[in-house]
């Protein structure tokens, strides 16, 4: 179980530097035209092509459930809900909090949450592909917690 726990917190802080190397260098490399629609949006859908991306991620996790499932990998589940964790916890962070996809959670009350914001604005302000920044999404440069 102990193993299990590990496997789980490992994972699910692994996907934070995968989030960043996936943004910076698929997102904004050579899958820009799915990401694109999320710097400039250029439809009236909710859906974003952008939102490929979970599903992607989505599909490992299940794939990971699976093989744990099928006895190939004693942590396949821990490590498919430290995917799927990480997963919900973008999706609140990025989408309900930061772009207000859904109306919740509307108030940065804290320097965190500020911060996020922050940086996630900079982030914005770039509407191509080059000369990004701040690609990650949970872990926040220091520069952006000062007022």
């Amino acid at each position: 179980m102990a193993l299990q726990i590990l496997a789980f917190i490992i994972t699910f802080c692994l996907m934070e530097f995968m989030a960043w190397f996936s943004h910076k260098y698929i997102m904004h490399g050579f899958l820009w035209y799915l990401h694109a629609d999320h710097h400039k949006k250029d439809h009236d859908s909710w859906f974003e092509r952008n939102d490929a991306f979970f599903i992607f991620y989505a599909v490992v996790s299940v794939g990971f459930s699976l093989l744990w499932h099928y006895d190939i990998l004693p942590v396949g589940l821990a490590i498919g809900l430290g995917i799927f964790a990480y997963g919900c916890a973008y999706f609140l962070v990025h989408d309900i909090f930061i772009h207000q996809r859904i109306k919740w959670f509307r108030n940065a009350n804290n320097r965190y949450a500020k911060a996020v914001r922050r940086a996630h604005k900079m982030h914005h302000k770039h509407i191509g592909k080059e000369d990004g920044e701040c690609f990650g999404m949970l872990v926040v440069p220091f520069k952006y917690f000062k007022n």
